[in-house]
């Protein structure tokens, strides 16, 4: 099973401070222990929403706001993806996070069988072609491109594990299929509803877990892509159009995503010494190689 571990926003984050070379050093130790245990898929750390934008679908027309988002109480700081035999194992590796506070929301990802296989469906459509791009990893990163996180928002519908249908699953994996001939698409996933999620709130050495769902949230994360852009504006256009082939298949046929650049070594300054920026990329290496076999 894979698993998604979104990691809350909190003051300091949303303010652009930068972690010290000793919670780098942590968190560095935490993904080999990680990675050592066969669990390691990848993790970024995002820029604040200061420097994301909010793109919204409805009636044939976009509104596009920039950030920050002062306002929001689910915020995402960053992420790490992991594979575990359960979901109880998930849990565990999520409360060894060296966390002294904060929040992190644990979501299992769909997978292909999750999906039914209906009548309509023919050899060599989205099913395949999903499971061909999983092998194949991620297109090379491309020369002045920033990468960006995109986060598709959870509806009615997603929350109550309504499935989209045989006709949104082709036109979005003829979309994906796009990004990837273009270079702009490099992962990406659906989210299961907070009815099969877990928060894990962090206290000192405190641990405290909460079985979702979580109805309370207004912004839940239904999907996520990894993209690389020349540039914000770029990012926003391709959203666009990943909106109007999205929105079809959503309640009222409405969505909206939010988009946010992820974090590159060189953003950590003197902090992410070459020792650990080594350790990193050896392990970044190790996480795409154990992707493209999971």
């Amino acid at each position: 099973m894979r698993f998604m571990m979104l990691v809350k926003a909190n003051r300091d984050s949303e303010a652009g401070v930068m972690p010290d070379e000793k919670v780098l050093a942590e968190m560095v130790k935490y993904n080999e222990e990680l990675s050592k245990a066969g669990l390691l898929l990848g993790g970024e750390g995002l820029h604040p929403s200061s420097k994301g934008a909010r793109v919204h679908y409805k009636n044939g027309k976009f509104t596009v706001v920039d950030g920050p988002f002062t306002e929001s109480k689910d915020l995402v700081a960053g992420f790490w993806l992991i594979q575990a035999k359960s979901r109880e194992e998930a849990i565990e590796w999520a409360k060894r996070i060296p966390f002294q506070d904060g929040e992190v929301e644990l979501r299992p990802l769909f997978e292909a069988p999750d999906f039914p296989v209906d009548a309509s469906e023919e050899p060599g459509e989205w099913r395949e072609k999903e499971e061909e791009l999983r092998r194949a990893g991620p297109p090379p990163r491309r020369p002045g491109t920033r990468r960006y996180l995109g986060m598709v928002m959870a509806d009615e519908a997603s929350e109550a594990g309504v499935l989209p249908d045989e006709k949104l699953l082709s036109a979005m994996g003829a979309f994906i299929e796009e990004g990837v001939k273009a270079g702009i698409f490099l992962s990406g996933e659906g989210l299961q509803p907070t009815s099969k999620a877990a928060r894990i709130r962090y206290s000192g050495k405190n641990r405290t877990v909460t079985d979702g769902p979580f109805t309370e949230s207004k912004e839940l994360v239904a999907g996520y892509a990894m993209l690389q852009f020349a540039s914000k504006a770029e990012a926003i256009e391709w959203t666009k159009r990943f909106l109007e082939v999205d929105a079809p298949g959503r309640h009222l046929g409405e969505a909206w995503s939010e988009i946010r650049p992820v974090f590159e070594a060189e953003d950590f300054g003197p902090a992410l010494t070459p020792e650990l920026r080594a350790r990193e990329e050896r392990l970044a290496a190790d996480a795409a190689k154990r992707g493209r076999s999971s």
